[in-house]
């Protein structure tokens, strides 16, 4: 209340992060979060599901949703993590479309004409921008999109240094409008932390394993089970690929890449939780998962309505 006795506005809001794969939409959650909820890796389709970020404020809370890149897909699992993409666009109060300066293909336009099936703002957000020699080329390009979209602002960044991430947030509030503060003060995000153990141990594969084997590869936490009186948490989890040669690569030579790939997501996990944790990894072959709806719900990977 104030000082009056009015009861003080309150602003909230949905907003969707989109774009092409690999455009840097989870770095830029982790940097307006400044934490690190969303996994990174230079590899396309990192992202699977929608992870909400909430930032609290003052008198606000922005819930920022973290979506698969939007492409053209060829099969039912990519299918889904577009469409949930897309649906995202039709209950967020704003976008941020997210581009990098010389990435002006069909990808971006297929995005602009979802873009102009809505009536919501959108915000064009140039990443990358500290890579660029000449930064006189930006203007070219933001003039060609302005030809192309009526956006409601355009701001150039660098996610990954965190450069231009306040100026978001500043046109974000500008454009939210009065609601409920719809999760807890304390709340950073929706998702359970089993979640992000997989997520964890998932981003650890995407680094160490290379080709068309990072795709192939669904995490399951198996068991979760918290010894308060140790400090300790027992994690086992399940990693599940494709076909049955793939088991072996993610094994490696005498168990080592199983080894270097639970090494690294101990680490990580221990201090995303605070806590000491023993931490098991068993690899499974489950045939052909992408196209399986059952192993696709099982693993919770949205299926297409």
């Amino acid at each position: 209340m104030t000082p009056t006795g009015e009861k003080k506005e309150f602003k909230s809001g949905y907003i969707a992060i989109v774009g092409a794969p690999n455009v840097g939409k989870s770095t830029l959650l982790n940097q307006l979060l400044k934490q690190r909820i969303s996994i990174t890796a230079p590899k396309p389709q990192t992202t699977r599901n929608r992870i909400l970020g909430i930032i609290n404020g003052d008198g606000y809370q922005i819930v920022f949703v973290d979506t698969p890149g939007i492409h053209r897909a060829r099969d039912e699992f990519n299918r889904g993590l577009v469409e949930t993409a897309l649906s995202t666009l039709r209950e967020s109060d704003a976008v941020l479309f997210m581009i990098e300066p010389e990435s002006d293909g069909p990808t971006n336009e297929y995005i602009l004409g979802n873009l102009r099936r809505i009536h919501t703002p959108v915000i064009l957000v140039i990443n990358k921008v500290d890579a660029l020699r000449n930064k006189s080329d930006l203007l070219p390009l933001i003039q060609r999109y302005r030809e192309r979209f009526e956006f409601r602002a355009v701001i150039p960044i660098s996610a990954l240094k965190g450069e231009g991430t306040g100026d978001i947030l500043a046109e974000v509030l500008a454009l939210v409008p009065e609601g409920p503060q719809y999760y807890p003060g304390d709340y950073i995000t929706d998702q359970p932390e089993r979640f992000f153990v997989a997520e964890l141990i998932r981003e650890k594969i995407l680094h160490l394993a290379h080709q068309e084997i990072p795709y192939a590869v669904a995490v399951v936490i198996e068991k979760f089970s918290e010894t308060p009186e140790k400090d300790l948490i027992e994690i086992e989890a399940t990693i599940n690929v494709e076909r049955e040669s793939q088991k072996p690569i993610i094994i490696g030579k005498g168990g080592q890449m199983l080894k270097e790939i639970g090494k690294q997501a101990r680490r990580e996990i221990e201090t995303f939780l605070g806590c000491h944790i023993y931490l098991g990894l068993f690899v499974r072959v489950q045939k052909n998962w992408r196209k399986d709806p059952k192993a696709l719900l099982e693993f919770g990977y949205p299926q297409r309505r």
